[in-house]
C-alpha cells in the first residue's frame, strides 16, 4: 500500500539512501558528489530548518519509504506566495509512479498551505525523465540558464526554471 506522510527524524536512514546515490553521480542536482551524510541530512531535513516553511514529506510502499520531497517558500518576503519544491525516488523504485504521486501530493499541500504557484529553480536539462513528468503536470519551462550545470557525463548543459499555477 503506498502512503505518503510527513517525514519523521527516524526516517533520515531511508532518506539517505536514497539521496546519497543521486548525490554521488552527480547527474540532477547541483550538490557536491563528495557531500558527507551530515551535510546531505542539513540540505534535506535538517534539524532546526533555516526556513520555517520547509515540510519533507516521504511516500513508502508497504511501510517502505522510497521517496521522499521537499516543500517551502521559494522565497521569504514578497514571494513567498510561490512555493518551491525538491524530489528524490529511489533508484529502484523509479518508473513505479512515485515521483509523479509525491509531485501531485506536494501540489496539493502547496495549494492548502495557501500558495499560487510553484517555481523549480534548476532542473538540469538533461534531466529528461523529470523535465517529462513537470509537463506532464503542466509546468512550462520559462527559461534555460545555459551552461549552468557541469554533467559528469555530457559536459555543461542547460538549468531550466520551470513554473505552474496551483
Amino acid at each position: 500500500m503506498r502512503t505518503l506522510r510527513r517525514a519523521v527524524r527516524s526516517d533520515w536512514a531511508a532518506l539517505w539512501r536514497i539521496m546519497e546515490p543521486v548525490v554521488r553521480a552527480g547527474d540532477t542536482y547541483c550538490w557536491d558528489p563528495a557531500m558527507e551524510e551530515e551535510a546531505a541530512r542539513r540540505e534535506w531535513f535538517p534539524e532546526e530548518p533555516l526556513d520555517a516553511t520547509l515540510c519533507v514529506y516521504v511516500v513508502a510502499d508497504d511501510d517502505v519509504v522510497v521517496g521522499t520531497a521537499q516543500l517551502h517558500a521559494n522565497r521569504g518576503g514578497n514571494g513567498s506566495h510561490v512555493a518551491n519544491a525538491s524530489f528524490l525516488v529511489a533508484a529502484d523504485s523509479g518508473g513505479k509512479g512515485f515521483a509523479r504521486l509525491l509531485a501531485e501530493r506536494v501540489m496539493e499541500e502547496a495549494r492548502g498551505q495557501g500558495y499560487e504557484s510553484m517555481q523549480f529553480n534548476a532542473v538540469v536539462q538533461t534531466n529528461e525523465r523529470a523535465v517529462a513528468l513537470w509537463q506532464s503536470l503542466g509546468f512550462e519551462v520559462i527559461g534555460t540558464v545555459p551552461n549552468a550545470f557541469r554533467h559528469p557525463v555530457q559536459g555543461l548543459t542547460g538549468l531550466h526554471i520551470m513554473y505552474r499555477e496551483l
